[in-house]
C-alpha cells in the first residue's frame, strides 16, 4: 500500500492499544481535555483523523467513542510523543471518562479516517460549531508552517492566513481558543446569547470574512449537521471549495457495522458513503443534506 490516505489503510493499519491518562481537566463547561501517551499513533496521526476511546476493563459501555485528533504531544525532543483530545460530557461514556484520574487507563485504537485533504488556498477559513473546533488545531499548526503530521511527514504549502470562525451556545461552552489564539491563527467567536464575540450566527462571521479582500479561500467546517449545511451553502454560493468533517455517532470506527453512513452523490442519484472509513471528512458538494 503506497498511498496512506487509501481508505483501507485504517481498517488493515490501525494500531490497537491500552493507554495511560497523563492529564484529563475541564476547559469549559461540560468539555474536558484528554491526553494520554501513545508515541506510535502521535507519530502516525493526520489533522482531521480520529481515534475510537473506550474504558479500559468495562463492559459498560460496550462500544467506543470516536474522538478527533485535538494536538499531538512533543517531547523535548520535538518528537511526537502524546494525544490530546476533547471531549464533551453527554451520555454514559463520557460522563465515565470524565472521572478518571491520570494513570488510569484506557483503550484506543486508530488513527481512522481520511483526515483533511491537503487545502491549498492562501486563506484557510475553519468554521466550527459546538465542539466542532476539536479537529482543526492540528490543522491550523500544519498550516502556519508549525508543525509536521504523518509518517512519512506529509508536505503542506503554508497557508498566507488562517482564521477560525467558532460558535457556541454561550461564552462558557467555548473551548480551546486561546490554543488556537498562540498558534497565530485569527479568531472571530459568535454566541446564541451574545454573551462572547458576534450575537447571532457563526455563518454571518463566515461572510463578513469572504466579503473581504484577500487571498483565495478555502473553508474546513465541523459541527451540529444544520450548521454545516448553512457553511456548505455560503461556500457554494461564494464558489469556493468547502470540507466538512461529519460527527456522525460510530460503533466500530473501521467500516463494519454501517452505522455510521451518509448519503454521497453518485452516478445513479446517491449512495451511502461510511463515515468512518470513507470519511470522516468529505468535500461538501457531494454531501446529499436531508
Amino acid at each position: 500500500m503506497t498511498n496512506p490516505l487509501h481508505a483501507s489503510y485504517y481498517a488493515d493499519h490501525a494500531l490497537q492499544a491500552t493507554v495511560s491518562i497523563v492529564e484529563n481537566r475541564p476547559v469549559a463547561r461540560d468539555t474536558f481535555q484528554l491526553r494520554f501517551d501513545c508515541p506510535e499513533l502521535a507519530r502516525r496521526v493526520l489533522p482531521g483523523q480520529f481515534l475510537m476511546l473506550r474504558l479500559a476493563g468495562a463492559s459498560d459501555p460496550l462500544i467506543g467513542r470516536p474522538l478527533a485528533l485535538y494536538d499531538t504531544v512533543l517531547d523535548a525532543h520535538g518528537t511526537p510523543r502524546g494525544v490530546d483530545v476533547m471531549y464533551l460530557v453527554k451520555g454514559n461514556l463520557t460522563t465515565n471518562l470524565c472521572r478518571l484520574q491520570p494513570g488510569q487507563q484506557l483503550e484506543i485504537w486508530g488513527p481512522l479516517g481520511n483526515g483533511f485533504a491537503t487545502p491549498s488556498a492562501g486563506h484557510l477559513i475553519m468554521v466550527a460549531g459546538g465542539i466542532g473546533q476539536t479537529p482543526m488545531l492540528a490543522l491550523a499548526r500544519e498550516r502556519l508552517g508549525l508543525r509536521c503530521f504523518g509518517d512519512p511527514e506529509r508536505v503542506v504549502s503554508q497557508a498566507e492566513r488562517v482564521t477560525l470562525c467558532y460558535g457556541a451556545r454561550s461564552a462558557d461552552y467555548l473551548a480551546g481558543v486561546e490554543d488556537f489564539r498562540e498558534t497565530g491563527a485569527e479568531v472571530r467567536l459568535a454566541t446564541d446569547d451574545g454573551s462572547r464575540g458576534h450575537h447571532g450566527l457563526v455563518t454571518e462571521l463566515l461572510r463578513d470574512i469572504l466579503n473581504e479582500e484577500g487571498p483565495a479561500a478555502e473553508v474546513v467546517c465541523c459541527g451540529p449537521e444544520p450548521m454545516m449545511k448553512a457553511v456548505s451553502e455560503v461556500a457554494l454560493e461564494y464558489d469556493i471549495r468547502c470540507q466538512v468533517s461529519l460527527e456522525t455517532p460510530m460503533a466500530c470506527g473501521i467500516g463494519i457495522c454501517f452505522t455510521c453512513v451518509a448519503k454521497v452523490a453518485c452516478e445513479a442519484g446517491w449512495d451511502y458513503q461510511r463515515t468512518c472509513v470513507e470519511g470522516p471528512v468529505f468535500d461538501a458538494r457531494q454531501l446529499v443534506w436531508d
